[in-house]
């Protein structure tokens, strides 16, 4: 058994995992799982530089996972950074404020790396449940990575659209203009023409979405009360329920979302977007599949993502040989 943490640094959030991961029986225990919407991307896609104030939010959550870390004991951590920090030209004051916050050094993964961590820490509770290939769709602030496979992965794409930057980059009306929303959809499909050029979208047999549109989408079609993880993982929908969802918070106003019982405040103004990218990723995926001879009926929400593939990881790098 290995208690280790693991944070994933995203466009929008910034997300800490501690747990007892143990390798030889295949489990992972959950100590603390938390989230903080700290919008490090804020710009990014307009300027190329993380904000000062991002900056500031970021590492001030960073500093509280620290502490976080120390009381539990924490014996290795390993801090997964994405999308933003990729892109930023003054990534390094990202990398240099992590490291004197946490002692550890942040890694700026590729979106191969990305896909392979979301797909391991999704796919990991969801074997002898749903049949493969799984497509799992990790649908972030700045990216959206479509990983294919059963046990391993056999093809991945990561997509540079996400719920901040397609908000920042078409979104500005309240809600939605029909003109933004079809110039945002524009966007999605190209990025999308290119991903089914490497992902074979049409062998799909089980469609995963994770993060937090997905499961924000999740709840508003469950009808929850509040937001409960425990509801929404590993919950199966009908695909016209998830997209019906999709265009009823897309066409919200900001004032109408805040209502509703399960959203976080820090969703209010992306999740348009975020329902948007995901709604033209399930029409694709089963338009896709319907023309290779198959039928997808269902859609599944995951709680488990990225964030457990880094803990699995960080597991994993802790028991290699020196």
């Amino acid at each position: 058994m290995t208690r280790v943490a693991a944070i994933d640094c995203g466009t929008n959030s910034i997300r800490l995992l501690v747990a007892d991961v143990d390798l030889e029986a295949g489990t992972l225990v959950d100590l603390d799982r938390r989230m903080e919407v700290v919008r490090l991307g804020q710009g990014v896609d307009r300027t190329g530089r993380i904000a000062p104030e991002a900056l500031e939010r970021t590492l001030a959550a960073t500093r509280r996972y620290a502490e976080i870390c120390a009381d539990l004991g924490a014996e290795h951590i390993r801090f997964v950074a994405t999308s933003a920090s990729r892109d930023a030209e003054n990534r390094q004051d990202f990398v240099d404020g992590v490291r004197a916050a946490l002692g550890v050094e942040p890694e700026v993964v590729a979106g191969d790396e990305e896909a392979a961590l979301s797909f391991r820490g999704a796919t990991g509770v969801l074997a002898g449940k749903h049949p493969g290939p799984f497509l799992v769709v990790d649908l972030g602030g700045g990216s959206t990575e479509l990983v294919l496979g059963t046990t391993s992965v056999v093809a991945a794409y990561s997509m540079d659209v996400g719920c901040v930057r397609m908000t920042e980059r078409h979104l500005h009306s309240d809600p939605p203009a029909a003109q933004e929303v079809a110039a945002a959809s524009a966007d999605v499909t190209a990025a999308l023409d290119a991903a089914s050029a490497v992902v074979p979208l049409g062998r799909t047999a089980t469609l995963v979405g994770l993060a937090g549109s997905v499961t924000t989408v999740t709840a508003h079609a469950l009808e929850l009360d509040e937001y409960d993880p425990h509801a929404i993982d590993g919950a199966v929908l009908p695909t016209d329920t998830v997209l019906a969802s999709c265009r009823a918070l897309l066409g919200m106003s900001r004032a109408r979302r805040a209502r509703e019982p399960y959203m976080h405040p820090g969703r209010v103004d992306v999740i348009g977007a975020g329902a948007l990218v995901w709604s033209d990723v399930v029409s694709r995926v089963r338009a896709e599949v319907g023309r290779a001879g198959g039928r997808l009926d269902t859609v599944v929400s995951s709680e488990h993502d990225i964030l457990d593939g880094i803990a699995w990881s960080a597991a994993e790098r802790a028991a290699a040989p020196a």
